[in-house]
């Protein structure tokens, strides 16, 4: 197939049932399967860009949206429960998938797991869900307590940090990634008026989305999905190589329709290997085109 022209991708903004302001990114196609990319904690939707350029290259439609309190979207001090960030997408999936449309829902680690609950509660709405290594979080079964968990994933203090110093440092980290992988971490941040890097999610409200984390039960969810899941995870961990694998493993076990892939990458496998990514969830959409 060859590939078609991609139009530049649109940004517009969608309220959802309680007023707060969405930001999404849509890429225009005529397939009959599209998809819907959530990203992760204190991420946003232009870690997507690759996946879903490729995507579109092949006639995909695609919404990738910035989660509330995270990229462009309105902040707010909450609720940041599952529920409530899984109907955020109702509306976004009613603006831009024609009833009908087989839609594919893919989400990357805390997306993962709102992208099952949504799969859970709206079943209807969702032909297939793509776990980018999330979905099986469970972070109380991953900590003894909900202190240490706080402790060991607080998120990292960027005070006086110049976003060209924060540029310098990911480019370096990241110099085998593809440009607009590396451009998605960057726009984790706003550059404030002195010149430093302002994560857009704010350090309180990542510990409220950390929380939600902790209680939140994927392998209760996991045996009431009927749709396809792919589940790509990856072998790298800053946790225990084998605790992951056992974790992982017995999620996947618990899913009616459930694929694994294991990968040797990096936690935004996405973001390093998009068109290998994008790969994988075409064959989840053509096993769901009407």
């Amino acid at each position: 197939m060859r590939k078609r022209a991609v139009r530049e991708p649109r940004r517009l903004r969608i309220n959802t049932a309680q007023g707060v302001g969405i930001s999404a990114v849509s890429r225009t196609g005529s397939r009959p399967a599209s998809f819907l990319f959530v990203h992760g904690l204190a991420s946003n939707a232009r870690l997507w860009d690759g996946v879903a350029d490729h995507l579109a290259s092949r006639g995909y439609r695609s919404v990738a949206v910035d989660q509330r309190s995270h990229g462009q979207s309105e902040k707010v001090d909450g609720p940041f429960d599952f529920a409530t960030l899984s109907d955020d997408l109702l509306p976004v999936i009613d603006r831009f998938f024609p009833p009908g449309t087989a839609v594919v829902a893919a989400g990357q680690s805390l997306g993962g797991n709102v992208v099952l609950e949504l799969a859970g509660r709206h079943p209807s709405r969702i032909a297939a869900v793509a776990c980018i290594d999330g979905g099986f979080i469970t972070l109380s079964r991953a900590f003894p307590d909900w202190e240490a968990a706080a402790r060991e994933l607080a998120p990292p203090s960027f005070d006086k940090v110049l976003f060209t110093e924060l540029e310098n440092k990911l480019r370096k980290r990241y110099s085998a990634w593809p440009e607009n992988g590396v451009l998605g971490q960057l726009a984790n941040f706003a550059v404030a008026p002195d010149g430093t890097a302002r994560p857009h999610l704010k350090r309180d409200y990542h510990f409220r989305l950390l929380a939600e984390m902790w209680k939140h039960q994927p392998c209760e969810i996991a045996p009431l999905i009927q749709q396809p899941v792919l589940v790509i995870a990856t072998t790298e961990t800053p946790a225990g190589r084998a605790a992951k694998l056992e974790s992982v493993s017995r999620f996947a076990h618990l899913l009616t329709r459930g694929r694994l892939i294991w990968l040797d990458a990096d936690h935004d496998l996405h973001a390093q290997y998009p068109r290998l990514t994008a790969g994988w969830l075409e064959e989840l959409a053509r096993d769901v085109s009407p």
